[in-house]
């Protein structure tokens, strides 16, 4: 990462490509201030206007209700909820859920897709609204027309007017 240096504008969206091990993940974490700093004085920080939500490649997923995953200790807001639901692609699973979203998700998501874990933690983010949203590769683990939606109808059209860094190796989402 040593020398890259970039703004980003407030509602812009941005694509980080890159073959795998390149550092797409290792810049979101920069962003994230989850790095160690070998030379701090040859690097003055990084500097965030407003508050971030980060989708990992790695979803981190409590063992608690799909519902307070996605709450996550905020207060629950129905309109707010469905909204988030729908933009998240979870709808439709959480209907074949017998417990719907107060179905309990075991230890790290042992009973969850790849994909619905990607998308619980998706619905997390959206839900708590921040000013920029960082995303490491969120459709990888989707099967194509879920991560089609996802990419274009929630993160290109939704979360319009907010700041979204998206690292993807998917290059036909990037037009």
């Amino acid at each position: 990462l040593k020398g890259i240096s970039f703004q980003v504008k407030p509602g812009e969206i941005v694509g980080l490509i890159g073959e795998v091990g390149c550092g797409k993940s290792t810049l979101l974490q920069a962003i994230l201030n989850s790095l160690i700093l070998l030379n701090p004085q040859e690097c003055d920080g990084i500097h965030i206007n407003g508050s971030i939500g980060y989708v990992p490649q790695t979803p981190w997923i409590q063992n608690a209700s799909i519902r307070n995953n996605i709450l996550f200790f905020k207060e629950y807001n129905a309109d707010k909820y469905e909204e988030v639901l729908q933009q998240s692609q979870l709808k439709v699973d959480l209907d074949n859920f017998d417990g719907g979203d107060n179905t309990e998700i075991g230890e790290k998501g042992i009973n969850l897709s790849g994909g619905q874990k990607v998308r619980v933690s998706l619905a997390r983010v959206l839900y708590q609204q921040p000013d920029i949203y960082l995303f490491d590769d969120p459709i990888s683990a989707l099967d194509a027309n879920v991560g089609k939606r996802v990419m274009k109808d929630c993160i290109v059209e939704y979360l319009k007017g907010k700041t979204r860094i998206v690292a993807t190796h998917a290059l036909q989402y990037l037009k």
